[in-house]
């Protein structure tokens, strides 16, 4: 398990009831959370929550804006992120994935020692993990389906003063994109992708996690240059293990580049408890580093 205990700008206050207090900011929000099954705690600003997304009985949802702005940033380290209320009780900003972002800047930092690096971000949302390659100074090749949320990204590039970086925007259906780059010729030394349980592309193209991920990867894998350095998986669908993309990692880039397979949840901590809040998970497949010369 990893906990994505670095944050400064963001804290997970307390959660219970199906619902998470979330200090975005100056912000306090509060949010459905279906993993926290067990009573709330006592935190206090339960009751002071600037903005609360509600569920409606007939599904969906919407916000309770009580005292918020329409916007405002926050920061995690070097980096700047742009928050702001959306459908599905979305904010612009995964903070679980932080874990994933570390890992990436050490990864990419520790690579350009001896040569550059290209990273794929697929299924690319607002990109946190494009930002933390490009700020590790990966160039990196951002996708993702929608037009608004790619906007969202460079914005949040932008604010993070890697408006001018190396970072290629494409809107388009991932795998199609792929296939294309296959057909150019391109290559990449990392790929991270972060797959819907379910969604549709630009066209109407159907995905779903449990039937388009192994074929999707294996795809992928054509994509990856002499000397990968890492191919991440996240997922939040329901029923799917960590253990499970940890298997098709290791089917589709074990025989081929070894290297190592890991794989477990994203915690956020709770400061109320003390204890951690599980927000899907992250697979990872490491290649075999090789000492700068």
């Amino acid at each position: 398990m990893w906990r994505a205990d670095n944050w400064k700008e963001y804290e997970l206050l307390d959660c219970g009831g199906g619902q998470r207090l979330e200090r975005w900011g100056k912000q306090i929000l509060i949010r459905p959370d279906p993993q926290a099954i067990w009573p709330r705690g006592e935190h206090p600003l339960w009751n002071r929550a600037n903005g609360v997304y509600r569920r409606s009985e007939k599904g969906g949802g919407g916000w309770e804006i009580r005292s918020l702005p329409e916007s405002w940033p926050i920061q995690y380290e070097n980096l700047t992120f742009q928050i702001r209320p959306m459908g599905f009780k979305h904010t612009g900003v995964f903070p679980e994935q932080a874990v994933n972002w570390d890992f990436i800047r050490r990864a990419v930092e520790q690579r350009r020692r001896r040569k550059p690096v290209s990273l794929l971000n697929l299924f690319a949302y607002t990109g946190g993990a494009t930002l933390a390659a490009a700020a590790a100074g990966a160039s990196v090749c951002h996708v993702d389906a929608s037009k608004g949320i790619v906007g969202f990204a460079k914005e949040n590039a932008r604010l993070s003063g890697l408006g001018e970086a190396p970072i290629r925007y494409i809107v388009d259906d991932c795998q199609k994109f792929i296939q294309r780059e296959i057909r150019r010729g391109r290559r990449y030394d990392a790929i991270v992708m972060d797959p819907p349980s379910y969604g549709r592309g630009p066209s109407g193209e159907v995905w779903k996690f449990e039937e388009n991920i192994a074929p999707f990867l294996d795809l992928c894998v054509q994509l990856l240059s002499d000397d990968p350095l890492f191919v991440v998986i996240n997922s939040y669908t329901t029923g799917i293990s960590p253990a499970t993309p940890a298997y098709l990692l290791g089917l589709s880039l074990l025989p081929r580049f070894g290297g190592r397979i890991e794989s477990g949840e994203l915690l956020l901590p709770v400061t109320q408890s003390g204890l951690g809040l599980p927000c899907g998970h992250t697979s990872r497949w490491i290649g075999q580093e090789r000492p700068a010369l």
